[in-house]
């Protein structure tokens, strides 16, 4: 099992307001989650209203899969320019068979 993490920071210069910030993320968060298959949300900088913090997870079986398909969210957060990417983070976590320590979950 292979966990993807992408966590991108984004600037809201015309957001005068909490409402105008929740309405601009509300855009990036509704049409990444129509694209693709990944789940997304606000993680960070809450109460500022021209910034914003979003994550994205991806699960897949295959390392190179996950990479991609994150790698694609960021660039297509990047190219509607709802609001422009200051930076980004990307963590890749590979889990084996081993996750429970027994080869699978225990049943009680």
């Amino acid at each position: 099992m292979v966990v993807g993490i992408l966590r991108v920071s984004l600037s809201i210069p015309a957001a005068d307001s909490l409402k105008g910030k929740r309405h601009v993320l509300r855009k990036v968060i509704d049409r990444v989650k129509a694209r693709f298959n990944v789940s997304i949300a606000e993680v960070g900088e809450n109460d500022i209203w021209q910034r914003a913090v979003v994550g994205v997870a991806a699960v897949g079986n295959d390392r190179r899969f996950v990479n991609e398909a994150l790698d694609k969210v960021l660039h297509f957060i990047e190219e509607i320019y709802v609001a422009p990417v200051i930076s980004h983070d990307l963590e890749i976590q590979s889990f084996g068979e081993d996750l429970y320590g027994g080869g699978g979950v225990k049943e009680l």
